[in-house]
């Protein structure tokens, strides 16, 4: 089958990726909802992405972005440093539409989940609380029938 070929970047490649990634964080977040005071921010991190969605107290959505949105493919939507920079554009949205306060609901148990929560309280944001919704079996699956023999 022969060697296997690992193609490396170079310090030239891997600045313009980081650029690029830069560029889309820092875009203009359009936003369609009145000046709201209080809202909840949903923090989905599963294996392979991270979601992050800005609702208002009601639940309609204000705005959403994930690490796939922002320009990541592949294995490193699920890293850290990308849910770092989903949180820093959820902050920028924060600070758009003018959110006081925030409510953190964090679901999954991806690596990024974390780093998202340290990234939004890092910018400043007046966090009342976080809680962890993720879903949890309480009982199992149904068990196989008995074999007879």
């Amino acid at each position: 089958m022969g060697k296997k070929r690992i193609i490396k970047k170079t310090k030239e490649e891997l600045l313009k990726e980081r650029d690029k990634v830069e560029a889309k964080v820092g875009k203009e977040v359009k936003i369609k909802a009145p000046q709201v005071k209080e809202g909840k921010v949903y923090v989905s991190s599963s294996y392979n992405n991270t979601k992050m969605t800005l609702v208002d107290i009601v639940g309609n959505v204000l705005f959403w972005t994930s690490a796939g949105s922002i320009g990541f493919k592949g294995s490193k939507k699920s890293t850290p440093f990308a849910a770092s920079k989903v949180a820093e554009a959820m902050s920028q949205a924060i600070n758009k539409v003018g959110i006081e306060k925030i409510q953190l609901l964090v679901k999954g148990v991806g690596s990024g989940r974390e780093s998202a929560i340290r990234s939004l309280a890092a910018r400043g944001l007046n966090i009342i609380s976080i809680k962890d919704i993720t879903p949890v079996p309480h009982n199992g699956c149904r068990p196989k029938k008995a074999r007879r023999v």
